[in-house]
């Protein structure tokens, strides 16, 4: 079983949800991203997600493509982002890792030679944002030889047709977009997001986890009442680049999203029990 899948269900036995933060790896500084991974995961993280830095970020809004950018300025590459993985895995055999990014990097380092590194350095998942299932066929060959898995998004406007074609071909978990748009945009409406968690889940085994819109305890805890996980990104990008803007330094930049963290962690869980 992969950690991912081990996660998931000694979450579902304690009746919990998955709390998984999104950064970038590389910002606001290369010295930064593994003590962040280590304190989120001390203040209630169960899956780490790492945006692998990226010129044309498409899928982000202006705080998570600004982060992106200082990743590159930083000389952040998709190896750089494995070598923190391979450091974050000598204090942490546990807390599953995926990077979330885009196709070109992957594709250059070449779909055996990527899944081959990933494998030796403790990497769990991917998920290409810009990667069609009727694609990935030769990728998918890869990952599951290095046992990865690989995680696919759904959007509000994904048809039936579409969704059941994703998961057939997901793995880990399926990855449900709240918000019609780009990264930290809009307000949540938790009716539509709750109908099109049961459409997935009616197609697919698979935990269902929601990301974008989520920015405080109450987002979070409404969420987790409705899908199996909680992805929080936008929010702590930009608490991480106010930090870094004080003069904080890493295990300051650590501590600020650390501490928003923890209070979604603490409403979900009481949200959960209560």
């Amino acid at each position: 079983m992969s950690r991912i899948a081990e996660c998931f269900a000694a979450l579902e036995q304690s009746g919990r949800r998955a709390l998984i933060p999104y950064v970038v790896a590389g910002d606001p500084g290369q010295e930064v991203t593994v003590p962040v991974m280590h304190k989120l995961v001390a203040a209630g993280a169960n899956i780490i997600e790492l945006g692998v830095p990226f010129s044309d970020p498409m899928a982000e809004g202006p705080v998570i493509q600004l982060a992106h950018e200082r990743a590159l300025a930083n000389n952040v590459s998709l190896s750089t982002v494995l070598s923190m993985v391979r450091e974050f895995r000598d204090q942490d055999q546990a807390t599953p890792v995926l990077l979330m990014g885009y196709a070109n990097p992957v594709a250059r380092m070449g779909y055996s030679k990527f899944a081959d590194a990933a494998q030796a350095v403790g990497l769990d998942a991917l998920l290409t944002v810009d990667m069609p299932p009727e694609e990935v066929a030769a990728l998918n060959i890869e990952l599951q030889r290095a046992g990865l898995d690989n995680i696919f998004l759904v959007a509000p406007t994904t048809p039936l047709p579409r969704i059941e074609k994703i998961t057939e071909r997901a793995s880990g978990f399926v990855y449900y977009i709240s918000l019609k748009g780009v990264t930290g945009a809009g307000h949540l409406d938790m009716i539509e997001v709750a109908n099109k968690v049961g459409e997935i889940r009616a197609r697919c085994s698979l935990p269902v986890v929601v990301g974008f819109g989520i920015k405080d305890a109450d987002s979070a805890a409404a969420v987790a009442r409705i899908a199996d996980g909680v992805v929080v990104g936008s929010a702590l990008v930009q608490l991480m680049a106010l930090a870094a803007e004080r003069g904080e330094n890493a295990d300051g930049i650590a501590g600020a999203a650390a501490a928003l963290l923890a209070d979604m962690r603490a409403g979900m869980d009481a949200g959960q029990t209560g």
